[in-house]
């Protein structure tokens, strides 16, 4: 997931995992290891895992069970399997065509869950039928969408800014990163996992080289989930502006405020409405930033508590375990 710096996921994306493993029969104790994910964090619903951690442990499983898919789709679907996929898009002239191209693959690839594209009042619709699989885990939904949404953005060179991501499961209120993830409202319990955004980019043309594609695949999912910096949400943006703080002064509500060419009470209600503060999202900054330090084990405890601007060790060590429910030992390999 070339994520926002310091972004990290709710233990639930892992809990999921651990889960299906479990039903699967699969041995994830060594891909928790590998990742530097302590089992003690499974059961503390404020744990958080860096982006890179959770890319590893898809990644093993994907080893692991040789299946792109996971075993969740009505075939198995092998290694390599989505390299040859983007390799047969890329070709198309255009991103509605790519789309389209991709709607006749199931023919050939019957693992891959149906696609369809459709348009209406301005919008194009990328929507999944996963009907014919085994009920699977939000996390694995999700990972699907981000993927296919970073791809066709990829393909056309630029933002593929999405108005809406419809989930085909009830939401829940442990999960908070679904901006992080999709930067784009998300609709729960929905019909099928659906991608919406405007339908005059499907016009748009496709220019991409063979070793541009190769670049791009390298890393999977790596490179293509986490955040991007053109969500719409207000507290993205915020969060974006506020981020120049772990390196210096934090902005304060006017400079924030100016800059989105807001007034500071306007700023304040609008975040509001999204349900955060700018408090909020500060301490969301500093945990997170926390949390990718210690899993790197780049700095001790005090020197990171000084970086973030504690006077104290203990007193980063508190505010650790109210973010996390955890001290910060847990986090460290």
């Amino acid at each position: 997931m070339s994520a926002e710096a310091g972004s990290t996921l709710p233990i639930q994306r892992v809990r999921a995992i651990v889960e299906l493993a479990g039903l699967r029969g699969w041995d994830i104790s060594g891909m928790l290891a590998d990742a530097g994910i302590s089992p003690d964090l499974l059961s503390e619903g404020r744990s958080r895992v860096t982006i890179d951690q959770a890319v590893r442990v898809v990644q093993q499983l994907w080893r692991a069970t040789d299946d792109e898919l996971l075993g969740l789709g009505l075939q198995p679907m092998p290694r390599g399997t989505l390299r040859l996929v983007c390799f047969g898009l890329m070709g198309a002239p255009t991103l509605g065509a790519a789309i389209r191209r991709f709607e006749s693959f199931r023919r050939s690839l019957p693992g891959l869950p149906r696609a369809s594209l459709t348009e209406r009042d301005g919008e194009a619709r990328v929507g999944f039928d996963m009907s014919g699989a085994d009920r699977a885990p939000g996390i694995v939904i999700d990972t699907m969408l981000v993927i296919t949404h970073r791809f066709l953005a990829w393909l056309i060179g630029g933002r593929l800014r999405l108005r809406r991501v419809e989930l085909p499961y009830a939401r829940d209120p442990e999960v908070d990163d679904y901006d992080v993830v999709f930067g784009a409202p998300v609709v729960f319990s929905a019909a099928e996992p659906t991608l919406i955004f405007d339908a005059a980019l499907l016009d748009h043309p496709i220019g991409r080289t063979e070793e541009e594609l190769l670049e791009f695949l390298r890393n999977a999912p790596s490179g293509v989930l986490g955040p991007r910096d053109y969500s719409i949400s207000l507290a993205a943006r915020v969060r974006h502006i506020l981020q120049r703080g772990l390196d210096g002064e934090w902005p304060g509500v006017e400079d924030i405020a100016a800059e989105l060419s807001m007034s500071p009470p306007t700023l304040r209600r609008k975040l509001r409405e999204e349900h955060t503060a700018l408090r909020e999202i500060r301490e969301q900054i500093l945990r997170d930033a926390a949390i990718a330090s210690l899993v790197r084990g780049e700095e001790t405890v005090a020197t990171l508590s000084r970086r973030l601007g504690f006077s104290e060790p203990s007193a980063f060590s508190r505010a650790f375990r109210r973010w996390t429910g955890s001290p910060p030992g847990s986090y460290q390999h």
